[in-house]
């Protein structure tokens, strides 16, 4: 079964309002079985709605609309859907009386005739009960697609999707199963990966596929099996993942979901009772935000000093002013007194620290833009690593920061005897 999601609204064109509603969608079709053909984003005018209702028609089976269901002109969903299927609004007069209920009882306002409207439905239409606002779903059918149109506001349309959509697609269809399983690389760019694995791409069976996403210091490798066995298919993958694991080797940290780096760091240095600590200054922060996003960060994470000037690394991390003039703010030097300061400041067993330029200037620094030094400091040892990484300034700050990760991450699992 293949679906093309309609989003409709000027403000998603204008970039006023980022469009989630189709994201959440689609990972809700995809886990029962059906495939994302198209997502479309119109605005707030009849012709191109309709013109989107009319490729869904000819290209998918199945057609799920946001947006355009409120009680103002703009909103003009429901009009253009009586146009398409040749239908007229007609007023539900039990819908009428369970939103004045609403409207007195959980809003407490009076019901103006503008909010009238929202119980005047195509009258063949599906009725789809909104339990937490005004703008009803409504689902209908016009040759062989199912058109379904939700209320854009993301809370409304993810409990119509949860208890209305889903629940009737299972049970008025067979569907196919769709497994889906993301591999998380880091250190190796996805042409070295795809070098790696040619042979095992080259000759993986027609029902599964292999997707690239690469994003800043890591590269998410996205396996898909479609068919009839769920158990066949997931076994499948899984081969699949052990074979190109093994071409990996520590490159591959596990599954999305379940394995991201931060989650790994959290969870081995908990089993290994290890102490982690962090000292920034072009990162902001940015380590220690990942890092205490894990549930259980703060048995582990004693905190992080962002030093972001020159002279609060000098001042907290007791880095020596000529070493810097020596050196430079941005060196190795530099940076492993970061990590020592750290360590000792925050008295933990690990500390990672960071120094670089993410540009547009050079700061207090002769180094070039993109340059970053992460340094790991240990009660037996400090050492630091020079990386380039490019010259836009968010790419550089996201790259250090999964790189001091990665780091961090290979640091534990070499010394989690630190205090055994």
């Amino acid at each position: 079964m293949k679906a093309v999601l309609i989003s409709i609204g000027d403000e998603l064109l204008i970039g006023q309002v980022v469009n989630s509603n189709a994201s959440f969608i689609g990972k809700q079709l995809t886990s029962i079985g059906i495939e994302v053909l198209q997502i479309l984003t119109v605005g707030d005018s009849r012709n191109s709605i309709t013109e989107a209702l009319n490729f869904s028609l000819i290209n998918a089976d199945l057609a799920i609309i946001t947006g355009g269901l409120g009680p103002t002109k703009d909103d003009i969903t429901k009009k253009v859907f009586c146009d398409f299927f040749n239908d007229t609004l007609v007023e539900n007069k039990e819908l009428l009386a369970k939103l004045r209920r609403f409207f007195e009882l959980k809003l407490r306002i009076k019901m103006t005739e503008i909010n009238e409207q929202q119980a005047y439905l195509p009258s063949r239409c599906t009725l789809l009960e909104n339990k937490y606002g005004t703008a009803s779903g409504m689902w209908m059918s016009k040759e062989n697609t199912e058109f379904i149109s939700l209320p854009g506001v993301p809370f409304e349309m993810k409990e119509l999707m949860r208890t209305e959509v889903i629940p009737r697609l299972q049970a008025r269809y067979t569907l196919p199963f769709i497994v889906h399983k993301t591999m998380l690389v880091y250190g190796l760019g996805e042409s070295l990966i795809a070098e790696r694995i040619h042979d095992i791409e080259e000759n993986l069976p027609e029902f599964l596929s292999l997707s690239y996403l690469p994003n800043l210091g890591r590269v998410r490798l996205r396996l898909t099996a479609r068919g009839k066995d769920e158990k066949a298919l997931i076994s499948e993958v899984d081969k699949c993942i052990e074979s190109i694991a093994q071409r990996l080797e520590t490159h591959y940290v596990g599954l999305e979901g379940m394995a991201e780096i931060e989650r790994l760091i959290v969870e081995n240095a908990i089993q290994n009772q290890l102490s982690i600590g962090t000292a920034e200054s072009f990162t902001g922060g940015g380590i220690a935000k990942k890092l205490t996003s894990v549930p259980g960060a703060s048995k582990i994470f004693r905190g992080g000093l962002v030093a972001y000037h020159t002279s609060v690394k000098v001042s907290l991390l007791k880095v020596d002013p000529s070493e810097i003039k020596q050196h430079s703010v941005v060196s190795k030097e530099v940076a492993e007194t970061m990590a020592i300061g750290a360590r000792e400041k925050l008295q933990c067993d690990i500390a990672v620290a960071t120094t670089g330029i993410a540009g547009p200037s050079k700061g207090d620094s002769d180094s070039d833009i993109g340059t970053a030094v992460i340094a790991i400091s240990t009660e037996g040892r400090c050492y630091s690593h020079v990386f380039n990484l490019g010259n836009h300034r968010i790419r550089i700050t996201e790259k250090a920061i999964n790189k001091g990760l990665e780091l961090l991450y290979a640091e534990i699992l070499n010394n989690a005897n630190i205090n055994l």
